[in-house]
Formats: C-alpha cells, structure tokens, sequence
C-alpha cells in the first residue's frame, strides 16, 4: 500500500462485507452503496467500479483494494470541492467588513454573468436567483449556499 491510500476503519469494510468472508463482493458493494450513500447503482456499475479497484482480479474487493476504492472516491471529492471552489471564487466578491468574507451578492452575479456574454440582467434578477438557495437569509450565497446550488 503506498503512501497515498488511506486505510479504511475495519469497521466500514466489515460494514460492506455482510457475509464476513472478508470480502466485498459486486452484490454487497451496491448493496451498501444504496444503504449508506444513497445512490441506486445497477449490478453492471458496481461490477465496473469493484473492477477498477480490483488488483488481484478475483472479482471481490479485500481490505487493501476496499481502501483504495474509499481512497478515490476521497480524492474525487477533493477534486469536485476544488472545482466548485474555483468557480464560487469567479461569482464572489470580498467584503471590506472586520473580517474579510467572500460572498456571492445580486451586484457580483450580475458582474460575472454579464463578463461571460449572459444576457443583460438585472440586480433584482440576480437576487431572485441568490434568493432561492440564500439558506441563511442574508441575500448572499456563501461557498456552502453554492455547493448546496450545484448540487442541486
């Protein structure tokens, strides 16, 4: 196992190996992935994704390879959180209060969107927009209010 993998609590992969033959199978895996993440995956995807993991090919997933597998959906996270990031940044402006909160307001949407070609809209348009993901009420998307939009 290099440096890089992170080793999953014994009591994760045990949770996904129901049978505890110390294995993860196909079944178990998109059984577990429907419990604990909530997403549905057919028995062809959890088959490509116990393959792409499975490094002594025996069609199941031990401990070390289950690691793995947590490890890449670690850094696809990573990856996603880094992106959105980027792009809350682009929308965002930097208030000039005690301390220095960066927001998306109806005044920096309007800005971004009218430097990216959009159509001409209005601050009242744009804070219609920021209304419907404004959790908080405060007429602004902080970076978890736009995480919550992408996602959505």
């Amino acid at each position: 196992m290099n440096s890089h993998s992170i080793m999953v609590v014994p009591s994760v992969f045990a949770a996904f190996d129901k049978d505890g033959d110390g294995k993860v199978s196909v079944s178990e895996l998109r059984c577990c992935m429907a419990a604990s993440l909530g997403e549905d995956i057919s028995e062809e995807e959890a088959a490509v994704v116990l393959a792409a993991v499975d490094a002594d090919g025996d069609g199941l997933l031990n401990q070390e390879e289950f690691s793995r597998l947590a490890a890449g959906a670690h850094e696809e996270d990573d990856v996603r959180r880094r992106c959105l990031r980027e792009a809350f940044g682009m929308y965002a402006s930097s208030s000039t209060e005690d301390t220095t909160t960066t927001m998306i307001t109806p005044a920096s949407l309007r800005r971004t969107l009218s430097r990216l070609g959009s159509h001409e809209l209005g601050v009242e348009e744009c804070r219609a927009m920021i209304c419907r993901f404004d959790l908080d009420g405060d007429g602004k998307l902080s970076f978890d209010e736009f995480r919550v939009m992408m996602m959505a």
